[in-house]
Parts: C-alpha cells; sequence; structure tokens
C-alpha cells in the first residue's frame, strides 16, 4: 500500500480570507485555515456553523464569495488540483443497485486506481464490514453498512488528502474504533485529513489540530490540548462549549466584508 507522492512539500489545504453567503445571509467570514502534509486536521462546531459550506467551498460544490482556497499549491478551481484528494459527504448515498465490490472498484476507477478483490476484502474487515456483503446490492445494506462502504472506498484511494464530513455517522463503537486505527494509519503513511465530526472525543483523540467554527467565523486554531488548557476544562466537550460562549458577536454582513 502507497501514499501518491505530492510532489515537493506544499500544504494540501491553504484557505485566506473565505467568504460565503446565501442571499443576504452570512454563511463564512473571512476563514483562514491551512491543513499540512500529514496533518490531521478536525472542523468543530454547532449545527448550522458552516462546515458543510466549508467543505463544499474547499471542493468548488459551491463557489465562494471572495477568498482563495489553493490544493497542492494550485487554485482550487484547477480540476487537477482536486486530483489528489478523495470526499465522502455527511449524506452520503451511494447507487443501491450496484453491489458493494462493484461500487468500490468505480470509485477506485474514478481516481485511476484499482484493487484485487483479496485486498479489498481485508480492508473491509479493518473497518468491521463483512467482505461477504460486498456481493449484495447496496439497496439491501443498514445505514452503518453503506457509511462503512463508502468509507472502504475513500480509504481505499491512498490519496495524500481526504476530506471526511461526518465519517461516524452510523458507526457503532466496533466500528467508530476500528476507523479511528484506519485514519491513524493514514496519518502514519503521510497523508493529510481534514475531517468534520460532532463526536469531540474522537477530535481530541485523532487530530493534530482542531478548527472552531461558530458564527461563521474561525474562533479557535490550535491542538485540542491547548484549547483545554485555554478554557481550564478537563474535556474537549466543556472547553469547546466554553470557547463558543465567550466568543464575540460578529459583526453585521456589510460591516465584515467591507473590513
Amino acid at each position: 500500500m502507497s501514499v501518491e507522492p505530492a510532489g515537493p512539500l506544499v500544504d494540501p489545504i491553504e484557505i485566506t480570507e473565505l467568504c460565503s453567503r446565501y442571499g443576504e445571509m452570512r454563511v463564512l467570514e473571512r476563514i483562514t485555515l491551512t491543513v499540512r502534509p500529514g496533518e490531521t486536521v478536525g472542523l468543530i462546531g454547532l449545527n448550522g456553523a458552516g462546515k458543510t459550506t466549508l467543505l463544499k467551498s474547499i471542493l468548488m460544490l459551491m463557489r465562494p464569495l471572495a477568498g482563495t482556497v489553493r490544493l497542492f499549491g494550485e487554485p482550487h478551481e484547477s480540476p487537477s488540483s482536486r486530483a489528489r484528494l478523495a470526499y465522502l459527504p455527511e449524506k452520503f448515498q451511494p447507487p443501491g443497485h450496484l453491489c458493494g465490490l462493484d461500487f468500490v472498484r468505480m470509485t477506485l476507477a474514478f481516481h485511476h486506481r484499482s484493487a484485487r478483490r483479496a485486498a479489498i476484502s481485508v480492508r473491509a474487515e479493518q473497518l468491521d464490514l463483512d467482505p461477504s456483503v460486498l456481493n449484495r446490492r447496496i439497496r439491501t445494506y443498514s445505514k452503518g453498512m453503506a457509511q462503512k462502504l463508502g468509507l472502504l472506498a475513500t480509504l481505499m484511494t491512498d490519496l495524500p488528502l481526504l476530506i471526511l464530513d461526518e465519517p461516524m455517522s452510523g458507526l457503532d463503537p466496533k466500528a467508530r474504533m476500528r476507523l479511528k486505527q484506519q485514519l491513524a494509519g493514514c496519518r502514519a503513511r503521510g497523508q493529510a485529513v481534514f475531517l468534520s465530526s460532532h463526536i469531540l472525543a474522537d477530535h481530541d483523540e485523532l487530530c493534530d489540530r482542531i478548527a472552531i467554527l461558530h458564527r461563521g467565523r474561525l474562533d479557535y486554531v490550535g491542538s485540542p490540548a491547548q484549547l483545554k488548557e485555554r478554557e481550564k476544562a478537563a474535556t474537549l466537550e466543556t472547553a469547546f462549549l466554553t470557547a463558543i460562549e465567550d466568543a464575540p458577536s460578529p459583526k453585521p454582513l456589510a460591516e465584515a466584508l467591507n473590513g
């Protein structure tokens, strides 16, 4: 198993002064954030904070209002900049008429990769997915099985950047543990991971740094340990809640955009 080399050591994600809005409603305000090579960064925020909007803006699934995003040193508008990343969306809905094995092979082919059935089965077991279900139509899968399938296909790309939106969704405790082991392996192999999750204990365990997105702004970027120390909190959950309670109110949209 090998990770595709990213060439010279450039940051997989570099976001500068990113702004986004729907109509007159501010969603993201001057977001600046970097994900470094081999780093796992977690995105934390309440529902509606703009986490999925930020991920979609990075991926050009929606066009930002202002600011820049560079992927591996290239503007994110360039298709080649996105060729070295794999993305698992929050609402993962694979085509039900395919069998699991065909879906994995189709995903790998999209990224110009391939794998033998034996290798796919081994990786499936590592995510607590019974390899025998790969022969079944996806429409027969439970939510948890479908999520494991999406994770399997994404992880098997072995690309230098993985963007995961709520990857623990639908997973039981055993599967969550297995996924955390796989993500630790990604870091050991030098892959960068940018993930959004509501499970703050997982951020504490997995992430080199976390970014708190609140009211459309980044209120904190740093290690989980540093945030707990700053807020004098025993858990990341308590530190997060204290941090957002202390955050100042946002400026009106026009003032924010005009400086």
